[in-house]
This record gives C-alpha cells, sequence and structure tokens, in this order.
C-alpha cells in the first residue's frame, strides 16, 4: 500500500452516513464470488436491508464493524465481530463478512482488518473467536497465517452462484487472555 490506510471502529451513525459505500463492498464482493451469504446479482433492497440490520446490531451492542480506508477516501473493506451475549459466552465472538474491494485486495488490507479485529476483540474481552469460510477460498490461507486452526469442515453446507453446493471451514483463534 503507498497510501497509509486507516483502520477504524465505525459507530451505528457514522455506518448510516457512510451506507452507499459499505453497500459498494460488499455488492463487490458478492459479485466477485465472495462467499457471504447472498447469491449474485445483489440488489439495492437487499443489501440495504442486511446493513440496516448490522447497523441495528452495532447500535445495540452485539456487533462491532471495522473499515479500511485510505486517509480521506471511502471505504475499501470491512471486517464484523458478532458478540456471544449469553451469560457464558461472552468470552467468545464471531468473525464475519471480511470484505475488501477486489480493486483494494492483495495490499494487506484483509490482514491488516484482521489484526486490527482481533485486538479490539482483546480490548473487550472476547478471547475466543470463530469463523467460516468457503473451503478453498483463498482467506483460508490468510486466516491459517494468522493463527487460525481449522476445527472442521461441513460438506453441501453453502450455496454458490453456478447452484453448486460447496463446504465450510470452519477455524477457531484462542488470543492470549482468559484461560479455560
Amino acid at each position: 500500500m503507498s497510501d497509509p490506510i486507516t483502520i477504524a471502529t465505525l459507530s451505528a451513525e457514522e455506518m448510516e452516513a457512510t451506507l452507499p459505500e459499505l453497500l459498494a463492498v460488499l455488492r463487490d464482493a458478492i459479485a466477485g464470488g465472495a462467499s457471504v451469504g447472498f447469491l449474485p446479482p445483489l440488489d439495492d433492497e437487499e443489501g440495504l436491508a442486511y446493513w440496516r440490520a448490522t447497523i441495528a446490531a452495532v447500535g445495540g451492542g452485539s456487533r462491532v464493524l471495522l473499515a479500511a480506508r485510505w486517509v480521506g477516501g471511502p471505504i475499501l473493506g470491512t471486517v464484523q465481530l458478532d458478540l456471544a451475549m449469553r451469560p457464558n459466552g461472552r468470552h467468545r465472538a464471531e468473525v464475519s463478512k471480511l470484505l475488501v474491494l477486489r480493486a483494494a485486495r492483495r495490499q494487506g488490507l484483509g490482514r491488516a482488518l484482521m489484526v486490527a479485529l482481533e485486538a479490539e476483540a482483546r480490548r473487550i474481552g472476547r478471547t475466543t473467536l470463530i469463523l467460516d469460510t468457503r473451503q478453498g477460498d483463498p482467506s483460508e490461507l490468510l486466516y491459517a497465517r494468522l493463527g487460525y486452526r481449522l476445527t472442521g469442515v461441513v460438506p453441501q453446507y453453502a450455496r454458490s452462484a453456478d447452484g453448486t453446493l460447496d463446504a465450510t471451514a470452519f477455524y477457531h483463534k484462542l488470543l492470549p487472555g482468559e484461560e479455560g
């Protein structure tokens, strides 16, 4: 990356103000074949409904959203931390929707977002992280390099754009902190 990037946790209000940018990142990821719960093409109504639900979760304190951008520029990528809210799970969270615009990939944004997410997780006392991704996706290499361990694979878990059922790999990482 030639320009400095910033990664920040966005409030619900900041998310609302950047809704077109968030929608563009989600749409780009889906158009590029990312397995993030949607099938292409993503229409505005479906994308906006997703982001509005995410804004509500952030506003309600059950989710954290981090966004990356070049200084002064639009959002290039996001990642979310879904917080377990029950008393026996307040030490864990699920990593979801690591999205980076295709034009901004291979510059370290995904890694930077994950490192920032882990720092935020530790800051709020979340030491057990889980995530899932389509088996065989390039993201598996990123997660492995960051120390995530394969927990298991579920065959035929998610439908892809071409209609096939893809296996999903589940990963976990124990952050330094609370010991079991």
